[in-house]
């Protein structure tokens, strides 16, 4: 049975408040949603959804035969195209559930000696900072955080931030593709290049990097990297992979240890052995992955080159209305900006109550969902310090439009600003 369009134009009412719905095809998203949010969890199209559910019906057909013999043949071919799509070595990738699992992964796998220095910038995500601070503390470490500016003008900012950081106790330094409070895309393979030249490796976090910007795995040549599927793919929640340089795969071990351990089989590399099979889980988010990069990227005539392109402009553009209605300049320039933007809010108190006011009025008043975040995140805050911005971080995909960011900005106009202030009858004449 086919989906009944919705038209972008039909009103409906919400607490006495007239609003338009949007025809969200072939998303399952609500049309009564201003869904500007597709960076926190993604959203997977109808088509990517049936495919998995063709999965989870072949396996539970006959799951013996599904799991025991099919699987390790399907998952290589899966393999095979997402390390085309990323530009990276097939056996160098392994399925995840998500990029912190990701993180943790190569964390756990690492050992570090006391007084070794674990550098992070303070943009990164809160859940991987917490990773990066429990392995340090195991290991008698530290974390050391290096500043990033935030307005910011230049991406060598970025890369100037990490090295001025680097000591000769600094190991390990993690750095996010696309950072996920500031949504800014960091020059990641000139950052890995000189750090590797001071003898540190990088573990990348590109949870939103694949399907926001291109990615090319073996131009950034980490030593680790890893990627979300569910976000910017459009693929089922639970895809993910983990991406090692081929001198460093052998010191990866999965969080959860199974049969792969002690697989004696000289046919299938270790790397494989080992992550392909943690115990009895779903693997048809994985197995998706084909589907989303085959179905979202046909969903524009220049395919992923273009559908990431006029991502990048929406969300672009959306931004620069957002900072019109405020009266605030852009805080990055376009080149560091992919399908995400965020903007400081002018006069809103830092603090969670504030934040969590804002975001729930946006979505109760106006219908509109969209994260309003606290900067920095918890986990990259001095001891005693707390947050200094209060930042709203916008998405732009297929399913967008621009007046979404239009009714957005005048929301946060009107809440913020307060209501305009009539024109003197000068102003008025001189019309």
């Amino acid at each position: 049975m086919r989906r009944r369009r919705v038209s972008p134009r039909r009103l409906v009412y919400r607490r006495g408040v007239a609003r338009r719905t949007f025809d969200r095809s072939p998303w399952n998203l609500d049309p009564k949603v201003s869904f500007l949010n597709h960076g926190s969890f993604g959203a997977c199209p109808v088509p990517v959804l049936e495919a998995q559910r063709a999965w989870r019906d072949r396996m539970e057909a006959e799951p013996v035969r599904f799991l025991d013999r099919e699987l390790e043949p399907l998952l290589d071919a899966v393999r095979a195209e997402v390390a085309e799509f990323l530009n990276g070595d097939p056996d160098g990738i392994a399925f995840v559930p998500n990029a912190t699992t990701g993180v943790s992964t190569v964390l756990a796998s690492l050992r570090f000696a006391p007084g070794d220095e674990l550098l992070a910038g303070d943009h990164e995500y809160n859940a991987t900072l917490n990773a990066l601070r429990a392995a340090a503390e195991r290991d008698g470490a530290r974390v050391v955080l290096c500043r990033i500016p935030f307005p910011i003008h230049d991406p060598a900012q970025a890369v100037e931030a990490y090295l001025e950081a680097v000591t000769p106790r600094t190991r390990l330094a993690l750095v996010s593709q696309v950072t996920s409070p500031t949504a800014l895309v960091l020059p990641v393979a000139a950052l890995v290049r000189e750090l590797d030249r001071r003898g540190v490796d990088t573990l990348v976090d590109g949870a939103h990097a694949p399907g926001m910007v291109p990615v090319d795995l073996a131009a950034i040549g980490a030593a680790w990297w890893t990627g979300n599927g569910h976000k910017w793919l459009c693929a089922p929640k639970g895809a993910a992979v983990l991406h090692a340089r081929a001198d460093k795969r052998d010191r990866l071990v999965p969080l959860v240890v199974s049969h792969g351990f002690n697989d004696q089989r000289a046919d299938r590399p270790r790397y494989r052995r080992l992550f392909d099979w943690t115990g009895t889980v779903d693997y048809s988010p994985y197995l998706s992955l084909s589907a989303a990069i085959r179905f979202v990227g046909a969903l524009h005539p220049d395919g992923w080159t273009g559908l990431m392109a006029d991502n990048a402009a929406m969300a672009r553009a959306g931004r620069d209305r957002i900072c019109a209605a405020l009266g605030v300049e852009p805080p990055a320039p376009d080149s560091m900006l992919g399908a995400m933007a965020a903007v400081a809010l002018p006069g809103l108190a830092p603090t969670p109550e504030a934040a969590r006011r804002l975001h729930d009025q946006l979505f109760d008043e106006e219908g509109i969902e969209v994260p309003i975040v606290l900067f920095p995140v918890p986990a990259a805050l001095a001891p005693g310090a707390g947050p200094s911005a209060v930042l709203v971080r916008i998405s732009a995909q297929r399913y967008n439009e621009p007046g979404e960011y239009a009714a957005l900005a005048s929301a946060l106009a009107a809440r913020l600003l307060g209501p305009a202030k009539p024109r003197s009858l000068l102003g008025r004449l001189r019309r």
